[in-house]
């Protein structure tokens, strides 16, 4: 018999399918109904019942204690999330200084839900009152107070976007102890619809940093833009010490800062004031005014594009401040002109009292005794130690009335305490000088050294200011002064220098104009009048203008200058401890002159204030002989207006043109020289020279 067919499986009836809709349909609509209901539950409660869930969950999240002291609500309204918390806290890490990151006596804000998953936080809208916000770093910039992790890592500061605000009484506190920062602001009351808050929003406030207080105005001139996620327009202004520091940029966010260009301005009477603030010791300056591009990397701030002025002075060029473990400046500058005035505070004088009163004014203020010219100003050994600094600074011109001096060349380093200047080298009068200039404050007293080399130089130039011509002026001067001292002060350090200055004159001729003759040498021009020799220069053979230093004062070691008719030879010196300089000038004549001075002139006085002893009745028309010299420049200046007087056997030129001290110098024939002295000044102790001394010295018998 046939088999009968396996039936066929059933097909899914569509009641079956009908079933798997109804259960999807049901489940759905639990959910919806649970979500209404938890919604409705909210939206009726107000969801006052989840305060302390809250205050546990955000808590755990953040790793601080966060509280509500009054009325709480958090509910959907409708779609938005509303919060709002009366007394509401969030407490800042026990490292902080202040109890509270957050404290407001009333918060009411609506929320967009998916900010709080995805990108930047959205505020519908937000009314503040009696907020405090407090926002603190750790010394070593590890972490912040709003930084809600354990790890190290402090994240920049976020601000959401409000669509609209109100905000009244709030403040911002902000602290960075590696800034020496502490800033105490208050936001303006800001009162915003439909995304518009108006013209700006404005901040200000006061603080220390390092010590000094300030005030500061602050701005938002983009608001409108900014909560419709746009720019942030930002206008500060600082004020500090008597200097005035503005601030202008687009930020980011409010708080983000690092690697935004900002614009900087300051202005004030005296640029050491500003850097002060932040530890950096610099000279005094006249009134300046400075702009720069500002970009903060980590711990770098860097200042490029920097132009401006101090005093009669112009700067530019870049400053690289780096706030790390020991503060460090790194900076190049450049100067086209640079104004002598401007200049005196880098040996110790204050610009505004040379510019008004002179420099023996300025000595003085710096605690000089009177009729001095050394400062007496003491090096900020303290803040030497606590920053160090690097400075490449070229000069192409410095305006000076008497000597011209162009295209300087400073490199400065400070490490530890130990300033260097080195290399340092100008061109003057068409010469060069070279200089080595240390002052090292890690010995105490400071232990300073003085390296300083002349390369021939054209006299006509360099003494153009005092009636020597250029025009048939074929002599140079080339010279070095090594000395080393100890002391805080550029007076103590000399004060207490030995060492040696030389400077060598080869051969070449000098040549005075015939209006202005009569201010270096009355008696040359009555002389040269009388032989018919006015317009005849002075030949020079060689000749030698050395001191040797002991202890601060310096003593003729030779003065030895040969010309074709004349000897000229010098004893004496002068003291660095007291500024008085006491020399004798003889002059001998190879041949017969009718004027030719047989005793010798004094220089005497003080650096300040330089006289000439008239010794003899023959030498009486000499009484202005080399003041003016004297006067403007160094003493040792005065010597040149007696180089075509005296009477001396001819000196050798090896030993002058090498600078070799007394003992080495001999005639053409050979001998020691007996008229030269022993490198000696036979001056009491204290620099002081007796009567019974003085004659003796000056040849008085």
């Amino acid at each position: 018999m046939d088999q009968p067919l396996p039936a066929a499986a059933p097909a899914d009836t569509p009641p079956r399918r009908a079933a798997g809709w109804r259960i999807a349909r049901d489940v759905a609509l639990a959910i919806v109904g649970l979500i209404f209901a938890l919604w409705l539950i909210l939206f009726l409660t107000k969801g006052r019942f989840l305060k302390h869930p809250f205050e546990t969950i955000v808590g755990k999240l953040t790793h601080r204690e966060v509280r509500v002291a009054g009325d709480f609500q958090l509910y959907f309204a409708p779609l938005q999330i509303k919060f709002a918390a009366q007394g509401f806290s969030i407490a800042n890490p026990g490292w902080a200084s202040r109890p509270y990151l957050f404290r407001a006596d009333a918060l009411d804000s609506r929320i967009a839900p998916l900010s709080l998953l995805f990108g930047r936080r959205r505020f519908y809208r937000l009314d503040l009152t009696n907020g405090v916000v407090d926002l603190e770093w750790l010394p070593d910039h590890a972490t912040n107070t709003w930084t809600f992790s354990n790890k190290k890592g402090g994240k920049p500061l976020a601000f959401p976007v409000i669509d609209r605000a109100t905000v009244v009484g709030t403040t911002v506190r902000y602290r960075d102890p590696r800034l020496r920062l502490l800033a105490d602001m208050r936001i303006d009351p800001i009162r915003s619809t439909d995304a518009r808050i108006g013209d700006a929003v404005g901040l200000a406030g006061n603080g220390l940093i390092r010590g000094t207080p300030f005030t500061m105005d602050a701005r938002l001139l983009s608001p409108n833009q900014t909560v419709a996620r746009g720019a942030n327009r930002l206008d500060l202004t600082a004020r500090a010490a008597g200097n005035v520091v503005d601030v202008t940029g687009t930020l980011p966010s409010l708080a983000a800062f690092e690697g935004v260009p900002l614009q900087t301005r300051a202005r004030g009477r005296d640029l050491s004031d500003l850097l002060a603030i932040i530890g950096v010791a610099i000279p005094h300056t006249r009134t300046y005014r400075l702009k720069a591009q500002l970009v903060q990397q980590g711990r770098d701030y860097r200042f490029t594009h920097l132009s401006g002025t101090f005093g009669d002075s112009d700067v530019a060029g870049r400053l690289t401040v780096t706030n790390g473990d020991r503060l460090h400046l790194d900076s190049t500058l450049a100067t086209r002109t640079l104004d002598i005035v401007d200049a005196a505070p880098f040996i110790g004088y204050n610009p505004d009292i040379v510019a008004t009163r002179g420099a023996e004014a300025a000595a003085a203020a710096t605690g000089a005794a009177p009729q001095r010219l050394l400062p007496d100003a003491a090096l900020p050994v303290a803040t030497m130690r606590r920053f160090d600094a690097d400075l490449k600074w070229t000069i192409r011109s410095v305006r000076s009335r008497r000597v011209p001096i162009s295209d300087v060349d400073l490199t400065l380093a400070l490490k530890d305490g130990r300033l260097a200047l080195s290399p340092m080298a100008f061109a003057m009068a068409r010469g060069n000088v070279a200089a080595d200039v240390v002052f090292d404050t890690r010995r105490r007293p400071a232990a300073d050294s003085y390296d300083i080399r002349l390369a021939p130089t054209p006299l006509g130039r360099l003494l153009a200011g005092w009636g020597v011509a250029e025009a048939g002026t074929t002599g140079v001067i080339k010279g070095h002064i090594q000395l080393a001292g100890r002391g805080d002060t550029v007076h103590d350090s000399l004060a207490s220098a030995r060492g040696r200055i030389a400077l060598v004159l080869p051969a070449g001729s000098m040549w005075t104009r015939n209006a202005q003759l009569s201010e270096l040498d009355i008696g040359v021009f009555v002389q040269k009048m009388f032989q018919k020799e006015l317009k005849e220069p002075v030949r020079i053979n060689c000749g030698l203008i050395g001191f040797t230093v002991r202890d601060g004062v310096a003593a003729a070691d030779p003065i030895l200058i040969d010309t074709t008719k004349n000897v000229v030879t010098g004893r004496g010196g002068f003291s660095f401890r007291n500024e008085t300089v006491d020399l004798a000038i003889r002059a001998d004549g190879k041949e017969f002159s009718l004027f030719s001075g047989q005793s010798p002139v004094g220089i005497g006085g003080t650096f300040a204030h330089p006289s000439l002893a008239v010794i003899s009745p023959q030498l009486l028309a000499r009484a202005g002989a080399g003041l003016g010299l004297a006067v403007a420049a160094t003493p040792l200046a005065g010597i040149l207006a007696f180089v075509d007087v005296g009477d001396a056997k001819a000196a050798a030129c090896g030993p002058v043109l090498a600078g070799a001290n007394a003992r080495a110098q001999r005639t053409t024939k050979g001998k020691p020289r007996e008229d030269v002295g022993t490198g000696t000044t036979a001056k009491s102790g204290d620099g002081e020279t007796t009567k019974a001394q003085r004659k003796k010295f000056l040849g008085i018998f």
